[in-house]
């Protein structure tokens, strides 16, 4: 018997198949991989947005195609019990492998996620090119999904609390980026996206890839982290000096935008809309033209994000679906990942109880959103 999460995307899956006049898909991106299979996994490099195991997936049945070095991991531990048969070829016979795609399709009008690459010839084998459309069967989740989600989300807050923690003065950003790695292995998770800056750094680039640079005054961390396909965005700070009343104003304001934006993202609004919540809310704040010099974020899930909001964007909010804002004002920022439901949202990751934390408001309404941490 199939679950309830399983059948609901059967369910989609099988709208979509009629819609587009195919008989199934084959899945090689690990969002779309960990999607359909429920949250399991097909990377071995993690750089690689394509997995080294495909789901052929029609309206009633799922099989995964792999190489022989492959197999036995994923029929005895990834995909063990998932009902999800394995089939594979030598994993030096490209032939071999085309031979096994081409009976798996069986004449069949298949659409394929990846180009011809790897150990199949898409084109020779009759794959047609998978509708754009498709990603938005990932985008309203399910209660099964949720609940990993506000697991992995969890699990995202308390590593980079810990890293922030751990890090010392005088350790380099390639230092704090191996420790707030650490930590998120800790957890269980997979680390996507790792950013560090610190002091002047922070206010000279927007996206800070580690370096050999020590941290003297102030470091920024910033984490993407993966579990079961689900992807959880925070950003955190911690400083070794007093803060500045410049920077409690810059940080009062960014948070102030932060629940603009996240307590007016509700179902049915645009992405166009949403992008224009938070141009008046730099406004509001005093700082009009720092949307300018990042994007704000957007929708979340099996991607850090679905669909970034954008100027008119007429894609909608979708109940039960994921957000990650990330409003910055220069030397500081604010990131969490959300769910938005029927009846508001929910902060799946956010500050414990042992963070510091500063109150932000929009329009009567009040949060507490992640402080600077003064060690």
């Amino acid at each position: 018997m199939l679950s309830d999460e399983l059948s609901a995307k059967q369910k989609r899956l099988a709208e979509f198949l009629g819609r587009h006049r195919l008989d199934g898909v084959l899945l090689g991106r690990r969002n779309n991989f960990a999607w359909i299979t429920c949250g399991k996994d097909n990377r071995i490099a993690n750089f690689s947005p394509v997995g080294v195991a495909s789901i052929l997936a029609t309206a009633d049945s799922r099989l995964c195609l792999t190489n022989s070095i492959e197999s036995p991991r994923f029929a005895g531990e990834e995909l063990a019990g998932s009902g999800i048969d394995v089939v594979d070829w030598p994993w030096y016979d490209r032939n071999a492998a085309q031979k096994v795609l081409k009976e798996a399709i069986g004449g069949r009008r298949i659409a394929a996620d990846v180009g011809d690459m790897g150990e199949f010839d898409h084109h020779s084998a009759g794959l047609l090119r998978l509708p754009d459309d498709f990603a938005e069967l990932r985008w309203s989740l399910e209660p099964a999904e949720i609940a990993r989600y506000r697991d992995a989300a969890a699990r995202t807050s308390t590593a980079i609390e810990s890293a922030c923690r751990r890090v010392a003065q005088q350790m380099t950003e390639h230092e704090i980026s191996g420790i707030l790695d650490d930590e998120v292995h800790k957890q269980g998770l997979n680390p996507v996206v790792n950013l560090i800056a610190s002091d002047e750094r922070i206010e000279r680039y927007r996206h800070p890839i580690a370096t050999d640079k020590k941290v003297q005054r102030c470091v920024m961390l910033v984490i993407c982290s993966e579990f079961a396909g689900l992807i959880t965005s925070v950003t955190r700070f911690a400083s070794f000096v007093p803060l500045t009343a410049d920077l409690h104003k810059k940080q009062q304001a960014v948070v102030n935008v932060d629940a603009a934006v996240n307590f007016s993202t509700r179902p049915g609004r645009t992405l166009g809309e949403m992008f224009a919540v938070i141009q008046k809310a730099y406004g509001d704040v005093g700082y009009p033209d720092q949307w300018k010099l990042h994007h704000q974020g957007g929708s979340a899930g099996y991607n850090g994000r679905e669909a970034f909001a954008e100027l008119n964007s007429p894609i909608t909010v979708r109940e039960n679906q994921a957000f990650a804002w990330n409003p910055s004002i220069t030397g500081v920022k604010s990131e969490d990942t959300i769910l938005v439901t029927a009846n508001g949202i929910e902060f799946l990751s956010g500050p414990s109880k042992e963070w510091p934390t500063i109150p932000a408001t929009f329009n009567g309404k009040s949060v507490e959103r992640a402080g600077i941490l003064v060690r």
